[in-house]
């Protein structure tokens, strides 16, 4: 028997990959994504490839292993499959890791696991469980670079109490294809900062999820993308209010330029009969630098409960601001430096929000690197 949704905010996941049909693109979670560009990642590519290497560079005091399929630690979040790319690599991945910061640990830096991809010819799964235990406070950064093809599935468990910043840099060759599929479970009193930086690769597709291990939990979503032209990004958000005084904000700011350039953002909140008393918002708001750039947002929000403190969403894509422009060029600025500076506006206050300094220089030159390609060129 298949798998049944009563609506796409009410999905029931299933370990049999025989309950996850091969998608059309019909399907109502699939309907933005040229699958024919996914390399069989949905399908029947083999995924038992190596391509991807991973590197651990961090503070003391936290654990990085491998694990065995059938390890304790695996589905430790609550993640059941609801997806096929998703059911194939908790079957299929060749590379299982732990990522574990102790019980009241404070880490001095941030964690992080750069995975450098060495071909797009050999498919490759991963599986990750990151577990920040109860009362800590960590950043943990996973970087994706170089030219690969690969689906993973990464867990995140914040314990009671615990904080953590969780950041992910999609800083792919141009033709890399991930998807990635996220999941976390936050604690009583907890807090969990979920980025993602989107950059590079042919096709990116994130599906991030999270739920509540008790009251007072505390999830913020924050994502930044630049899409080029051919280049195809989508981020799929889901935040399931599980538990009463839970508190979700969610804030994605993406541009893009040249031709068949295409972001999607889904982002989809469920207020639960049980979660009284919550808070949640969500925005997208899209930066069209060029013609012939399709950007699709898309926000849902199902409450089953009356008794919420709040909840609401926002979503707006445009071009360019003249206003601000004129405004510039009447005072002397070039175009050149005009746009560049609203563009740098549109992003640093996002940026300033992640607060890793280490990261704070590098996103910005990126936003630089990305300008350069097409917008600035144009104007040089």
């Amino acid at each position: 028997m298949g798998l049944e949704l009563s609506s796409h905010l009410h999905p029931v996941g299933s370990f049999d990959l025989s309950d996850h049909p091969v998608p059309t693109g019909r399907e109502e979670v699939w309907r933005f994504t040229p699958l024919k560009r996914l390399r069989g990642l949905h399908d029947g590519a083999a995924l038992g490839g190596t391509g991807v290497g991973a590197e651990y560079d961090g503070p003391d005091g936290v654990a990085v292993e491998p694990l065995a399929a059938g390890s304790a630690e695996l589905g430790s979040s609550g993640f059941v499959p609801t997806d096929r790319v998703s059911a194939r690599v908790w079957h299929e991945a060749g590379q299982r890791y732990a990522v574990t910061v102790p019980a009241d640990t404070e880490l001095d830096a941030p964690a992080v696991l750069t995975l450098t991809g060495k071909s797009v010819d050999d498919a490759t799964a991963t599986h990750a469980v990151i577990t920040i235990g109860a009362h800590s406070r960590a950043t943990v950064v996973v970087r994706f670079e170089g030219s690969a093809t690969l689906a993973d599935v990464v867990e995140i468990v914040v314990g009671d109490g615990a904080q953590l910043t969780y950041v992910t840099v999609q800083d792919w060759a141009d033709d890399a294809v991930h998807h990635s599929t996220q999941h976390a479970k936050v604690g009583r009193d907890a807090s969990l900062k979920h980025v993602a930086v989107t950059f590079g690769g042919d096709l990116v597709r994130h599906d991030t999820t999270a739920t509540y291990d008790g009251p007072g939990g505390s999830i913020e979503m924050l994502g930044l993308y630049f899409a080029d032209e051919g280049q195809h990004i989508e981020h799929r958000l889901f935040v399931d209010h599980t538990a009463p005084k839970t508190k979700s904000h969610v804030v994605y700011k993406g541009a893009l330029q040249g031709q068949g350039a295409h972001t999607v953002w889904i982002g989809n909140v469920l207020i639960r009969k049980e979660a009284e008393g919550i808070e949640t918002y969500e925005e997208n708001r899209n930066l069209v630098l060029t013609d012939g750039c399709q950007a699709d947002s898309v926000p849902n929000l199902e409450i089953e409960t009356g008794e919420i403190e709040g909840a609401g969403h926002a979503s707006a894509t445009a071009r360019f601001d003249d206003e601000q422009l004129f405004y510039l060029r009447s005072r002397g600025v070039s175009e050149k430096e005009a746009r560049r500076l609203v563009v740098h506006g549109f992003f640093n206050d996002l940026i300033r929000k992640i607060a890793v300094p280490e990261l704070e220089e590098s996103l910005t030159a990126t936003v630089e690197t990305e300008l350069a390609k097409n917008v600035l060129k144009e104007l040089s």
